[in-house]
């Protein structure tokens, strides 16, 4: 089971490393980064591996949320299931 992180929000030093920090505490497996800076606008894709995942899906979003609103920045956790019917014809 995967599912896909994005970020969005004003550049800070420590965003990829608060993030990467609540996967591994959750055992969610980072399988592929993408991220680009464009002016202060930071902006990131990430696909995790959630098959391993030691908390409830929710709580592991929620968390993420949390990390969000604490940085003001917007990540969204999406399960790839519901990613993949969203882009079902």
């Amino acid at each position: 089971m995967r599912a896909v992180i994005t970020v969005v929000g004003k550049d800070t030093v420590g965003i990829l490393a608060k993030v990467t920090g609540i996967c591994a505490e959750s055992n969610a497996n980072v399988m592929d980064v993408t991220q680009t800076i464009m002016q202060d606008l930071f902006a990131m894709t990430m696909l995790i591996d959630i098959s391993a995942l030691k908390t409830d899906f929710g709580y592991f979003s929620d968390t993420l949320k949390s990390l969000g609103n604490d940085m003001n920045l917007q990540i969204h956790v999406m399960h790839e299931d519901i990613f993949n019917s969203m882009h079902k014809i």
